[in-house]
């Protein structure tokens, strides 16, 4: 971890957060990440712990299938505390299961790492479409089918790929939750909360005084990034 900094927002006192980027099926880092967690909660334990992941756990990566499983495995009791986990849903979760669901849509998630995520799972891409589902554990697709679109807490908020600005968050969209940039990005003004999101990759943490952008591109040769939050500080741990 490097030297905490100021942050743009602030978290209540007794809460730490840690929020992990974009793992597209390298579970090997995410892996290694957790472990690091762990050695941080061991050293500095705190009254309340919450791990929020992201989103984009599938495609690209060799392994979706057992990043799926992890994130399904409760996180251990490390310092006294068992932290709490949010798993948010990322645009290629949706697209997974948008492609399990109607055939006709397979061929959009196959262009974007799709076929990674079968051979993880043992579907062999020969196969059928409308047979692709029974190949994936039942467990695996409660598991995405319940993932929720954001989570507050303190002054952030949580989501996988950015807000729509100048709209209230009741009616934020799924569409612009799961896939937005622009005008999310380039955006200046305040949303309700410093948002805190993955889906668009840079080479490393984009820190604006709205948002935190921590996917790295950790498919692609980058990195895992985790950023930490408690109190007024940021810090972040790199895989």
């Amino acid at each position: 971890m490097i030297t905490p900094s100021l942050a743009p927002a602030s978290l209540p006192d007794g809460l730490r957060v840690y929020a992990v980027g974009d793992v597209h099926g390298c579970s090997d880092r995410l892996r290694a990440l957790h472990r690091d967690i762990a050695r941080d909660l061991a050293a500095r334990p705190v009254a309340d712990a919450l791990i929020v992941h992201l989103g984009d756990y599938v495609d690209r990566g060799p392994d979706s299938a057992g990043t799926v499983e992890m994130l399904l495995t409760p996180f251990p009791h490390v310092g006294g505390c068992a932290p709490r986990v949010v798993n948010l849903m990322g645009n290629h979760e949706e697209m997974m299961l948008t492609a399990l669901a109607k055939p006709d849509a397979a061929p959009h998630w196959l262009a974007n790492g799709g076929d990674s995520s079968l051979d993880s799972w043992g579907v062999a891409l020969r196969s059928r479409a409308r047979d692709w589902e029974a190949g994936v554990p039942p467990r695996h697709l409660a598991f995405l089918r319940g993932l929720p679109l954001m989570h507050a807490a303190g002054g952030y908020l949580f989501v996988h790929a950015g807000l729509r600005p100048n709209t209230p968050l009741v009616r934020q969209s799924r569409l612009d939750m799961l896939w937005i940039r622009e005008p999310f990005l380039s955006f200046d003004g305040s949303f309700p909360g410093v948002v805190v999101h993955g889906h668009t990759p840079s080479r490393e943490p984009a820190v604006r005084r709205n948002r935190i952008g921590i996917d790295t591109g950790a498919y692609m040769g980058g990195v895992l990034t985790c950023l930490v939050l408690e109190g007024d500080r940021m810090a972040f741990m790199f895989c």
